[in-house]
């Protein structure tokens, strides 16, 4: 698996989605910065962020699915502490 991640919510990002979904690959990619004084930044430098995961967890899901699954792994996360999300997730036979 390739991961990378830093800080304390990145980290937890990449753990969580470790557990639930088994990637065979996950970036977690810090894009706070581009978001500086922006809606949503609360100075923690953590607030906005890219993943992409592939993950058999994927194969017969939709896109909206993928993108569910996503979320529900990361669960009170997306309550507040992470503002933006991107995902690019797909199934290990769609690369």
């Amino acid at each position: 698996m390739n991961q990378t991640a830093t800080g304390p919510v990145a980290s937890e990002i990449a753990r969580r989605l470790a557990i639930a979904l088994e990637p065979t690959l996950l970036e977690v990619i810090n894009d706070s910065a581009q978001h500086s004084g922006h809606m949503g930044d609360d100075g923690s430098g953590e607030s906005h962020f890219t993943v992409v995961i592939e993950s058999a967890a994927f194969i017969g899901q939709s896109r909206v699915g993928r993108q569910r699954l996503v979320n529900q792994a990361l669960g009170d996360l997306m309550d507040g502490t992470v503002h933006a999300l991107a995902i690019k997730a797909r199934a290990p036979e769609d690369a």
